[in-house]
């Protein structure tokens, strides 16, 4: 017996499908849809905790933050996804006039979980680096105290600085921002790790 061809799905009709369904999301990657599950307290508490942190400093500036829900699209790669956070300063590109998929974040944010913390790292990330527009990449761990910000350089290389105390605080330069670890983990019942 043969495999049956996988049916091509479009970045148009993915969109549009994920427009129409209320009930679940997924991303998108060159014709194949991946399920997207949800989220734990511990990730949806540090996703609130970035993002009231990034809307209370970004007040009264031309910059925003969106949660969960606001779609990223990299035609580059052919792939739609959903950051945790992303945040953007200047005018928004949008993909059209539903408001739902922006083109040009400076900032993206990803929650780590045991099922995802492979991907975010690499083809995620490899996926993201594609955008133009995108100065930072934070990864956030929700089973331990740790930041990993990855800085798009003026040559195009990514470079990584690694935080890992509740004092310490990261400093986002593609918003003119600073995050303190102490705020991300505010109210975050963490398992004690042995490094």
């Amino acid at each position: 017996m043969y495999p049956q061809p996988k049916p091509f799905l479009s970045l148009e009709d993915w969109l549009e499908g994920e427009r129409a369904d209320l009930e679940g999301r997924s991303e998108y990657l060159d014709g194949e849809v991946f399920a997207m599950t949800g989220a734990s307290m511990k990730h949806n508490a540090i996703v609130i905790n970035i993002g009231s942190e990034l809307r209370t400093q970004l007040k009264g500036r031309p910059c925003q933050v969106y949660a969960n829900d606001m779609k990223v699209i990299i035609r580059s790669a052919n792939a739609g996804k959903y950051p945790d956070l992303i945040a953007y300063c200047g005018e928004p590109e949008l993909l059209d006039d539903r408001q739902d998929v922006l083109l040009n974040p400076s900032l993206i944010v990803e929650v780590l979980s045991d099922s995802t913390a492979a991907y975010d790292r690499g083809d995620k990330f490899a996926l993201y680096r594609r955008i133009p527009s995108l100065r930072e990449y934070l990864l956030v761990s929700q089973a331990r105290v740790r930041v990993e910000r990855y800085r798009r350089g003026a040559d195009d290389h990514w470079t990584l600085t690694d935080y890992a105390g509740l004092e310490d605080q990261v400093p986002l330069e593609s918003l003119d921002c600073v995050l303190a670890l102490a705020e991300i983990y505010d109210k975050v019942e963490l398992a004690t790790v042995a490094l």
